[in-house]
């Protein structure tokens, strides 16, 4: 079934944000990202999700820049890596990713991941890059439950964002529970499992009894748990297929369908028995 629904999201600070995304995650740095993410752009994409481990911040920027877009039209994210974390470092690296995005202020600064020993003293520069409007946001993502509980007890200023690896496979729903609780949005990044399940035997089915493709299916999916999902596609075909899901509203049953079908398959980095 088919129905409009909101475009963005609202985070804690009021920040809107998109509700469907482009990842660039493995996309190759130069000629590919620039005219992937131009093709997004085109097609009705108002939202980039890159990161300083891709390699390709400044391609995301030269297309950005290149739209013709308002700046305030389009949503960027990128993320602090491991190598850069701890305070001064990570000033430094997110000073690194403005000027390779060529941007003024970055829509949304992520820790990347939970790493022992710095992530508390890494949230504190993303506290000040806040504070003095170098971003307009800041979360993490790979964070589970007791990586947030011991960030918000030390933490100024909340994280606004939680992205990690969502899909009917692998739902992190205590994870989710617990943002929900208390005022963090939840990114799914693989909403679509790097494409692994979309031949699966139930996706295909349920995907044909709603009408829809199987990713659109896998999209909507997130998109009723209330989701900002993050699909990679460098076919714009393809990306405007998965950009279509918003406009997706699954009935009661495939959701019920979908949700049984949780096996704790992570497809990438698994953070749950991170330390």
């Amino acid at each position: 079934m088919m129905s409009s629904r909101p475009g963005s999201s609202t985070l804690s600070n009021g920040v809107t944000i998109p509700r469907i995304g482009l990842g660039v995650f493995r996309m190759a740095p130069g000629a590919e990202t620039r005219r992937s993410v131009a093709a997004a752009l085109e097609l009705g994409y108002r939202h980039v999700d890159t990161a300083t481990l891709y390699r390709n911040e400044a391609d995301v920027g030269a297309a950005v820049a290149g739209s013709g877009l308002p700046r305030g039209s389009v949503f960027v994210t990128t993320k602090l890596w491991n190598q850069d974390q701890g305070c001064d470092a990570a000033l430094r690296a997110c000073e690194r990713s403005r000027r390779a995005l060529g941007l003024d202020v970055i829509d949304l600064y992520l820790l990347h991941w939970p790493v022992p020993g710095l992530r508390l003293e890494s949230w504190r520069a993303l506290e000040a890059l806040y504070e003095r409007g170098e971003v307009r946001a800041i979360g993490v993502s790979n964070f589970m439950v007791h990586h947030l509980e011991e960030l918000i007890s030390r933490a100024r200023v909340a994280p606004m964002v939680n992205q990690i690896e969502v899909h009917p496979f692998l739902q992190h729903r205590e994870t989710r529970a617990w943002c929900a609780a208390h005022g963090v949005v939840v990114e799914a990044y693989s909403p679509l499992a790097k494409a692994e399940v979309l031949g699966h035997e139930s996706v295909v089915r349920i995907a044909r009894a709603s009408g829809v493709t199987p990713a659109q299916l896998l999209l909507a999916w997130g998109l009723q748990k209330d989701l900002v999902v993050l699909p990679k596609s460098v076919d714009p075909e393809r990306q405007a297929e998965n950009l279509a899901a918003a406009a997706v509203r699954l009935s009661p049953q495939a959701m019920s369908e979908l949700d049984a079908l949780e096996q704790g398959l992570a497809t990438g980095w698994d953070p749950r028995s991170a330390p």
